[in-house]
């Protein structure tokens, strides 16, 4: 019983981010792709590797530059 109990607060306080990843320069049209995360693994110009929600890695990377926007909720 005390292990689910600790489980239970340990994922409730963890951080989360909500990343959204845009493949033009533009935000918020129908190309953005956002994510719930729970760990950001890579976080580089050309490189965006992380790891959402349901335990998926996502990995993205480009030679020109990523555009993406990273906020923790």
């Amino acid at each position: 019983m005390s292990k689910k109990i600790l489980k239970w607060v340990i994922r409730h306080l963890r951080k989360r981010y909500k990343v959204t990843v845009s493949f033009n320069n533009e935000y918020g049209d129908a190309d953005d792709t956002i994510y719930r995360t729970k760990k950001i693994i890579v976080q580089k110009e050309n490189h965006l590797k992380f790891r959402n929600e349901e335990g998926r890695q996502i990995e993205y990377r480009s030679s020109g530059g990523l555009n993406y926007i990273i906020e923790e909720i």
